[in-house]
């Protein structure tokens, strides 16, 4: 007979997993497309990066809110110690990514004189990829907890690692935005892209690789989770399979490929997600409080989960949409303004 009130959490864990990596990925090519903004001076290319974005960025950011609304609902212990504990970050993520959707409407508006709000469009990215990296940063560090409540500072998150992280982010996002221009642009826009693309890459392997040598180092639960014996035999693929498809992506934006690079980038963020997932399992306060222990009682995590039965599949219907709708390249001069 299944036990509900230790699968249903599971469940849930797995949905919130789900609607993080897809915000991840989704909005993470739009904040990178924001992220190379400065990098071009061009008005028309960047009329031609922000067009590449505009039917997307606001769809992509649902998940955002499944994966935030969906911890409060699923997981309010987690989420009263998370909240206080990292609100600094979370609120700085909120105001950019305010400012960027208000960018996106307001430089069109603006011109001849959009500057302004192209250094809006590019700080708010930014702003709002360093400080989600912050936000996983702190998480990752630690949370002070007593008797399941948060216990430090209003900036127990700030640390040299949850900074690294902030880069590191920064970065990813970067390469994904530049893979997406490689898909969705011609002329000097995918040019741009093709020469920035290995530079993000060289920093997301060296922001990767100092986050997996520093989390064993530095804790305890990490090493033995990854380096104790039988678990280092099962899980030494994980870093071999991300090494083969950074070689890929390299290869595939040498070669002139457009669509590879993306799918191979993915393929990198989400072998990332998995080690992460895997380093702490199954703390989502690490390493304080578990999946079962912040859980929402049985009752209210069957009740939502019909919600979420018949929400989920329409959001990526609508997804799959208009990503069908608005497919191929964007040339130069095209506007969905």
């Amino acid at each position: 007979m299944l036990d509900w009130n230790w699968l249903l959490p599971l469940v849930w864990l797995v949905i919130i997993a789900t609607g993080v990596v897809m915000y991840v990925i989704l909005d993470g090519f739009d904040l990178g497309v924001g992220i190379l903004f400065p990098t071009v001076r061009s008005e028309s290319s960047r009329d031609t990066m922000m067009n590449s974005v505009a039917p997307f960025w606001d769809g992509n950011e649902t998940w955002l809110v499944l994966g935030g609304g969906g911890l409060l609902a699923a997981f309010p212990g987690a989420y009263s110690v998370i909240m206080p504990a990292l609100y600094i970050p979370l609120i700085l993520m909120l105001l950019a990514l305010i400012l960027r959707g208000v960018s996106f409407e307001f430089r069109w508006t603006a011109k001849p004189y959009q500057q302004a709000w192209d250094w809006a469009f590019a700080g708010g990215s930014i702003l709002a990829a360093f400080s989600q990296g912050l936000v996983l940063g702190g998480l990752l560090h630690g949370i002070e907890v007593e008797n399941g409540a948060f216990a430090g500072g209003p900036f127990d998150w700030f640390s040299a690692f949850s900074l690294m992280c902030g880069f590191g982010l920064v970065a990813g996002y970067g390469l994904l935005g530049a893979c997406w221009l490689l898909i969705r642009t011609t002329g000097e826009v995918e040019s741009h892209a093709r020469r920035m693309a290995p530079l993000f890459l060289a920093a997301v392997v060296l922001f990767a690789a100092l986050v997996s040598l520093w989390t064993p180092l530095r804790y305890d639960y990490i090493w033995t989770r990854w380096f104790s014996v039988p678990n280092i035999f099962f899980l030494w693929p994980l870093p071999l399979a991300t090494a083969a498809l950074v070689a890929f992506v390299w290869r595939a934006i040498a070669r002139g490929d457009e669509l590879k690079p993306f799918l191979g980038v993915i393929g990198i963020f989400l072998l990332c997600f998995l080690g992460l997932a895997i380093s702490s399992y199954p703390y989502l306060v690490p390493p304080s409080i578990d999946l079962w222990q912040a859980a929402a009682g049985q009752a209210s995590l069957q009740i939502m989960l019909y919600g979420v039965a018949i929400m989920l599949p329409l959001i990526l219907g609508y997804t799959a949409f208009v990503y069908w709708t608005f497919r191929g390249k964007l040339r130069e001069g095209e506007s969905y303004h």
